[in-house]
């Protein structure tokens, strides 16, 4: 079977709910991802063979299959096709391994895997909350209830404290991670290390307004953030110790990676980034929800071959500071390799594009660190994880 290669990677810096990113068409900010590709793997834009993009809120302005109205949007040839995926905030880690496995059968040569995700505009949860009549429309099945008879509908809040509580962790310990995913993003991005791997586009606020700002840094880092802060924000739930600020913070963006073939890479005289070393995805247990990243490691690592110790960087997605605090205690992996520039609770979670993005830093970050494994996984709605091992080039 044929190798994947990731030859292009590349992300908007995150916007705050309502701010430099607030203005963008989500499907013109995926464009300028799509085009930007291009742009840095000199690919001829005819010879993408399809955009596989991830997007967890698909409807509205992210309906009717946001990936291909990305293709529209951009320089792209019609003759591009698009498909959009949702698994989550996994969605569009899935379109990674997606385009992966097209180039590996060989049955394309270059899939470009893309992530957007505007949560200003098109808010968390709006599919789930469109109107409900007589008991239809929700998407909780009676077969789904008859299995689940003790549960009124998957949460991952309730995930999220059940995962602190299983693995023993504090409030003081959710509050310390959240620091210091604050501090690594700031020392991050005041050193510039976030600089090649950001695309720079212009500040557009929610009015429309066109600023000729370029946004190039992450909107959602604090980079006074102090721990009495921090442990000052009430939980979310009635007793809960998961607070908006050990959580990840809403996010707009748009992110992705071209991946190719051996055959593209000969053909199209371009050279690899990485190389897809193995890819593999569990389901787990809906209701705890978040501990599938832990299980799912653990069967990456034994079916590629490799030790925790193996890996030299880390990407577990910070959607709750008790998923990596639980994952980092279940696999023994060392947490100075964990999320070295800050995670999701800093830099934000665009849901979709998530995957793309942390694939996107997990990338420079090795080829700054001059490393050679990365793993990076995350927790999914319904109980499911990805994780993909690279090996830089």
């Amino acid at each position: 079977m044929a190798e994947a290669y990731i030859v292009a990677a590349v992300r908007t810096a995150g916007g705050r709910r309502g701010g430099k990113l607030a203005g963008w068409h989500p499907v013109d900010l995926a464009a300028q991802v799509l085009d930007t590709l291009i742009d840095l793997s000199g690919v001829d834009p005819a010879m993408v063979d399809d955009v596989i993009m991830g997007c967890v809120s698909q409807v509205g302005e992210q309906s009717t299959n946001v990936a291909r109205n990305a293709v529209l949007a951009s320089r792209l040839p019609e003759s591009v096709p698009g498909t959009s995926v949702d698994r989550q905030c996994g969605s569009s880690q899935q379109a990674l391994h997606f385009a992966a496995q097209a180039v590996m059968s060989g049955t394309m040569d270059c899939v470009i895997a893309a992530g957007v995700e505007s949560m200003t505009r098109v808010p968390m949860f709006t599919p789930s909350a469109l109107p409900q009549k007589n008991g239809m429309g929700f998407y909780m099945s009676p077969q789904i209830r008859t299995r689940y008879p003790d549960i009124g509908e998957f949460s991952q809040f309730t995930g999220a404290e059940m995962m602190a509580k299983k693995y023993g962790l504090s409030k003081d310990a959710l509050d310390q991670y959240a620091l210091d995913s604050h501090r690594r993003a700031t020392i991050a991005t005041r050193e510039g290390l976030f600089k090649d791997e950001i695309l720079p586009v212009e500040v557009r606020l929610a009015d429309g307004t066109k600023s000729g700002e370029m946004h190039v840094s992450d909107e959602g880092v604090r980079f006074d953030a102090t721990i009495e802060g921090i442990q000052s924000v009430k939980p979310l739930q009635e007793g809960g110790i998961i607070t908006a600020a050990n959580a990840s913070q809403i996010c707009d963006g748009a992110t992705g990676v071209m991946v190719v073939n051996e055959k593209a890479l000969k053909s199209m005289g371009i050279a690899p980034m990485a190389r897809i070393h193995h890819l593999s995805m569990i389901g787990h247990d809906p209701v705890i929800m978040l501990e599938a990243p832990i299980p799912a490691t653990q069967l990456a690592l034994k079916r590629a071959g490799l030790t925790i110790d193996d890996i030299d960087l880390f990407e577990v997605n910070e959607a709750f500071a008790s998923v990596p605090l639980a994952w980092l205690q279940a696999t023994g992996a060392d947490p100075s390799r964990l999320n070295v520039h800050g995670g999701a609770i800093a830099l934000g979670h665009p849901l979709g594009a998530s995957g793309t993005k942390l694939m996107t830093t997990l990338l420079y970050a090795l080829k700054r660190r001059s490393k050679r494994f990365g793993l990076q996984t995350m927790c999914e709605g319904g109980g499911m994880a990805n994780v993909a091992i690279i090996e830089r080039l």
